[in-house]
C-alpha cells in the first residue's frame, strides 16, 4: 500500500489549472453508490487480484480522491449523514436501521429549491428512510433498463441530481466466478484458510458485479447528458464486511473509494489527496447548484477542489460507530488526520462481536469458524481473534508507516503528548455534538462470552 500511496502522491493536483476557468452553472449531478466496497479493493487503488475495469475507466476520465472518509461504518448512519450534512449524533441516525430526526432538512430539499429534479434508484438511503429525504422519485430498482427508461422519458426542463445505488458487494456474496482462491492476496488482518480464500473470491465476484453496474450507469450518463455539464461520482457507504472493516473505525471501515468525472472541469487521469468527509457532499452540491452552502451543518463544501482552485480541504475528519441492533453494540469514536488515527473505545469491557461471527454461514460465520479452529494451534491466528474481540480503551496508529493499523502506539511514552491531544480533541468534539456515547441495544461483555468465543 505504501508503494501505491507514493505513486498516487506523485500525481496529486499541485496547482489551480486552466481547465477550471469556465465551470458550468447548475450541472447535472450523478452519484453512483456501492454498498460495502472497501477502499483498497479495486485496481484504481492498487489491487492486482480483482477485476474493476469500469472503475478504471472513471479514474482515467476523471480524478481519483485518495482521502475520502465516511462518518460511520454502517449503512444507515453513513447515508443519513451524507444526505443531511450532519454527523450521526446531530441527525439522529446513530445506530444502524435508524432514521434522521423529523424536521432536519435533506439534500433533495436544498436542490429542489434551486430548481433541480432529484431522483433515487436502488439503495440510496437505508430502507424506509428514503421516503423521509424528499426525493421527487424513488424506485427500488436500479437496473440499466429502469434507469434508462426514466432518463429517456423525463422532461429535460430542469437539471437533474440522480442517485443510483447498488446492493453489491454487500453480503451474502454470490458463488465465486472467475477467481482462483489460491491466487488472491489476503490482507494482514485476515487468517489464511481455504474458507477465507473462498469467501474472498466470492467478495471479489460481487465487487466485479458492482463494477459492471458502474459501467452500465456511466454509459447511460454519457448517452443522456452533456458530459461537460455533468458531474459523475462513484463512492461507497463504508468498507466491506470483513473483520476490522465494516462496524470498525479502522481505515478498512471508514476510508472509501471516491472517483469524480467532469470533462472540462476536473483533469483526466489526475489524483487528489484532499481530505474530505461524506458530510461534505451536501454543501458541495448546493454550491455547485448555484446556492449558498447552509450554515449550521457539519459538512463543508469542497467545490473549490473539484474546480481545481484548491488542493486541500480538511486536516482531520471524525467518525463514530454505536451499534447495529443487538448484534453489534460497540460504541467507538475516532479522529483521523493524514498521518495519524486515534480511536476511543467507549466501553472496552464489551466484546466486539458482529454479524461476521454471530450470523449465518453466508455472512461470514463459515470462514470465521475456520479461524477459531486454526487458533487452537496457531498463536498468530489466536492473536488476530483476540484483537477482533477485545479492544483497549485507546488506540493510536501512525497510518503512514502502518496503513493496516497493526501496531497500537497508545502506550508508547514517546507519543504521550500526541495521545493526550487527540483524546481532548475527540472528547471536545463529542461535547460539541451533544454525543453522550449512548449505548443502544444489549452488548456482550467479554467476561460473559461462551468459553469457545473468548479471545
Amino acid at each position: 500500500m505504501r508503494t501505491t500511496a507514493l505513486v498516487l502522491a506523485a500525481t496529486v493536483l499541485t496547482a489551480a489549472p486552466a481547465w477550471s476557468a469556465d465551470v458550468p452553472v447548475k450541472p447535472n449531478i450523478v452519484v453512483l453508490l456501492a454498498d460495502d466496497h472497501g477502499y483498497l479493493d479495486s485496481t484504481v487503488y492498487g489491487a492486482t487480484d480483482v477485476r474493476t475495469s469500469n472503475l478504471q475507466r472513471l479514474a482515467k476520465d476523471g480524478v481519483t480522491f485518495t482521502h475520502v472518509f465516511v462518518v460511520s461504518p454502517s449503512c444507515a448512519p453513513s447515508r443519513s449523514a451524507m444526505l443531511t450534512g450532519l454527523m450521526p449524533a446531530r441527525n439522529g441516525a446513530e445506530r444502524n436501521h435508524t432514521f434522521k430526526k423529523d424536521g432536519i432538512k435533506s439534500l433533495p430539499e436544498y436542490l429542489k429549491a434551486l430548481g433541480y429534479e432529484v431522483a433515487a434508484f436502488g439503495k440510496v438511503a437505508h430502507g424506509k428512510d428514503v421516503s423521509r429525504h424528499g426525493f421527487d422519485l424513488h424506485d427500488p430498482q436500479h437496473d440499466a433498463k429502469t434507469v434508462g427508461d426514466y432518463l429517456t422519458g423525463r422532461k429535460k426542463d430542469k437539471p437533474l441530481c440522480l442517485f443510483v445505488g447498488t446492493h453489491e458487494p454487500h453480503v451474502p456474496w454470490p458463488d465465486l466466478d472467475g477467481y482462483d482462491p489460491a491466487k488472491v492476496k489476503l490482507p494482514p488482518t485476515h487468517v489464511d484458510s481455504p474458507e477465507t480464500r473462498e469467501f474472498r473470491c466470492r467478495y471479489y465476484t460481487d465487487v466485479t458485479k458492482a463494477d459492471t453496474f458502474v459501467g452500465q450507469m456511466y454509459d447511460l450518463a454519457q448517452k443522456h447528458f452533456d458530459p461537460k455539464n455533468t458531474l459523475l461520482i462513484y463512492t461507497s457507504d463504508h468498507g466491506a464486511q470483513w473483520p476490522f472493516g465494516k462496524w470498525n473505525l479502522y481505515d478498512a471501515g471508514i476510508r472509501v473509494p471516491f472517483l469524480a468525472v467532469w470533462p472540462g472541469v476536473v483533469k483526466r487521469g489526475s489524483t487528489s489527496d484532499a481530505m474530505c468527509s461524506w458530510i461534505d457532499l451536501l454543501p458541495t452540491f448546493v454550491e455547485l447548484a448555484g446556492g449558498v452552502a447552509p450554515t449550521g451543518i457539519d459538512g463543508r463544501s469542497f467545490a473549490s477542489v473539484l474546480k481545481g482552485a484548491a488542493k486541500g480541504h480538511r486536516d482531520h475528519v471524525f467518525a463514530s460507530h454505536s451499534g447495529d441492533g443487538d448484534m453489534n453494540v460497540y460504541p467507538i469514536r475516532c479522529v483521523r488526520t493524514k498521518e495519524w488515527k486515534y480511536i476511543l473505545n467507549l466501553h472496552p469491557e464489551y466484546a466486539h462481536s458482529t454479524h461476521i461471527d454471530r450470523a449465518l454461514d453466508k455472512d461470514g460465520v463459515k470462514y470465521f469458524r475456520s479461524w477459531e479452529e486454526k487458533a487452537k494451534a496457531d498463536k498468530g491466528t489466536a492473536e488476530i481473534i483476540r484483537r477482533y474481540r477485545e479492544r483497549p480503551k485507546e488506540e493510536l496508529y501512525d497510518v503512514t508507516a502502518d496503513p493496516h493499523e497493526q501496531t497500537n502506539l497508545a502506550a508508547d511514552p514517546k507519543h504521550a503528548d500526541r495521545l493526550t491531544g487527540f483524546r481532548r480533541q475527540v472528547e471536545g468534539w463529542m461535547k460539541e455534538q451533544g454525543d453522550k456515547g449512548t449505548v443502544f441495544g444489549q452488548p456482550r461483555l467479554l467476561k460473559d462470552l461462551p468459553k469457545g468465543d473468548k479471545p
